[in-house]
């Protein structure tokens, strides 16, 4: 079989890349990409036209149109196997090496990477396809430049559950009638197509971290495509399973919505908190005070918006008999510093068990390290229980007005905040454009979504003429400019190192017109 009618590669086809890009593989795309396509750019406009309301003075309130949803009453599907007992996740992208120390870390769930955490580059693309299915077949190994060798142990390890791209990323190296690809389908098809029978075999089954969604439409979208998947690969419906993070400001007010669409493949929700302060900013940033958040490092969940969208999403979940789950923890551990660790260890634990005491069934952590300690924190609170169902939180009442009391956030606008965003944003995108998507800075890992954060506080601070706390200096283009040559002149290596990544940055972050999302612009970057 030659390739399929109307699909073009326009990657190499590098080392066994063919075991994944086979032509039933690809004439599974094309069915996907023609099937759903028109309805993902349809429903990217209509993100468009709701941003263009909320600019003009709309706010963002619960639908009325779906009042029945809310006040009905229905139930998810039960836990799949692999999926009932979540008390720590670990994130990560689909590298080899991060592959075997995610499924040898003791979490009980991996969210394998292909989004945030991920650069889009081709090999990335479909090295991490193979990494995958070599990890379900057992198989995978490494060995590092220094020569240690890195293999899955014979013990269980952690269910897997894969993070497609969001539904606005285009993949431009496979073609289907001329036009570019969804990332989205590209990444759930190819996993699904290679994967899904390898995992059912092995008493698991294909599940998915659904990012980006900014409405119940969207929700609908991925479940038809579910449906048309699994039909068309003989696969049991609801075989598939999978968990939306509620990531994006418009989400906060459609969780029940968003269950209700998926709920024969829900497995509940998750609290994105990174990408959520992003979407803040981002839906109304031309909104003046009202909206204009402190300091990054200085929104903490406990912040008066943040705690009624982490409330109402158990309270939302529970009720519907699904899984809540957690935001990152995103320190990464030093060990050639105890204080820092000391310190930031202290503050995991604050933040786990708050959301274990808040009843969720579990929580993110960046970094193998910190598995134990979030274990640990949630090992008290369930027992011998998988999770905290029963905990429906009847008690809690949140409204439309709460979650869009922004303004109530505690927090100074300084200097050594717009620094720390420059200097992030900068160094996160010149790894992204290196091929690494996931990066400690700080003691931090930063992903994309912590750079979105980073690169939209600098453009919402000039755009409504914030003054500097602590200095008294207007935020400006000319402070901007002269704070990054300072703080790139800090970095190690040669500063053209980081030319290319500046100019994007400052493209994103400066420009008069707000790019939707920073990997946009990137990807075109890439080859």
């Amino acid at each position: 079989m030659g390739m399929p009618d109307g699909v073009e590669l326009a990657g190499p086809r590098h080392d066994r890349f063919p075991e994944i890009l086979t032509p039933e593989a690809l004439a599974f795309l094309a069915e996907l990409h023609r099937a759903f396509d028109a309805r993902r750019r349809e429903l990217l406009a209509r993100r468009a036209d709701r941003e263009a309301a909320l600019a003009a003075g709309e706010l963002l309130d619960f639908l009325p149109e779906t009042r029945h949803v809310r006040d009905g009453e229905w139930r998810v599907a039960p836990p799949a196997p692999g999926l009932v007992d979540r008390r720590v996740e670990i994130t990560g992208p689909t590298d080899a090496k991060m592959t075997i120390n995610a499924l040898n870390s003791g979490a009980k769930v991996w969210l394998a990477d292909h989004e945030d955490a991920n650069t889009p580059l081709w090999e990335n693309v479909i090295g991490g396809q193979l990494n995958l299915r070599d990890a379900i077949d057992r198989t995978l190994s490494f060995t590092a430049s220094d020569g240690r060798r890195y293999a899955l142990h014979d013990g269980d390890l952690a269910t897997i559950v894969f993070r497609p791209r969001g539904w606005h990323l285009t993949e431009k190296h496979i073609l289907v009638d001329g036009e570019r690809t969804s990332g989205s389908l590209v990444d759930f098809g190819l996993y699904l197509f290679h994967c899904a029978v390898r995992l059912l075999d092995r008493g698991s089954g294909p599940y998915f971290y659904l990012p980006k969604l900014e409405s119940h439409l969207e929700a609908r979208l991925w479940n038809d495509v579910f449906l048309f998947a699994q039909e068309r690969l003989g696969i049991p419906r609801g075989t598939i399973r999978a968990t939306v993070l509620i990531e994006t400001y418009p989400a906060a007010f459609e969780m029940e919505e968003i269950l209700y669409e998926l709920r024969e493949h829900s497995a509940g929700l998750n609290a994105g908190r990174w990408d959520f302060m992003f979407s803040v900013i981002k839906k109304f940033r031309t909104r003046g005070r009202d909206f204009l958040l402190p300091d990054r490092n200085a929104v903490t969940m406990t912040a008066p918006f943040m705690r009624a969208y982490t409330e109402l999403l158990v309270r939302t979940c529970h009720r519907r008999g699904a899984h809540a789950i957690g935001g990152m923890a995103a320190f990464i551990p030093s060990r050639r510093d105890p204080q820092v660790n000391e310190t930031a260890l202290a503050k995991v634990r604050e933040d786990k068990t708050r959301e274990a005491g808040d009843g969720f069934d579990g929580s993110w952590v960046a970094h193998p390290d910190l598995v134990p300690v979030c274990r640990e924190v949630f090992d008290a609170v369930l027992g011998d229980r998988p999770h905290q169902l029963d905990r429906t939180r009847d008690e809690v009442r949140v409204t439309a007005a709460q979650l869009l009391d922004v303004k109530s956030t505690r927090g100074r606008r300084t200097e050594a905040g717009l620094r720390n965003d420059i200097s992030v944003g900068v160094q996160y995108l010149a790894s992204w454009l290196r091929g690494t998507g996931a990066v400690a800075i700080f003691n931090l890992m930063e992903d994309a979504a912590t750079a979105e954060i980073s690169r939209s506080q600098v453009w919402q601070w000039l755009h409504n003429g914030v003054t500097l706390d602590d200095t008294g200096e207007k935020v400006d283009r000319d402070l901007v400019e002269r704070i990054a040559d300072e703080e790139l002149a800090k970095l190690p290596g040669d500063p053209a190192d980081y030319a290319e990544a500046r100019s994007l940055f400052m493209a994103v972050a400066v420009a008069d017109d707000f790019v939707d999302f920073l990997t946009l612009p990137a990807y075109e970057r890439m080859p």
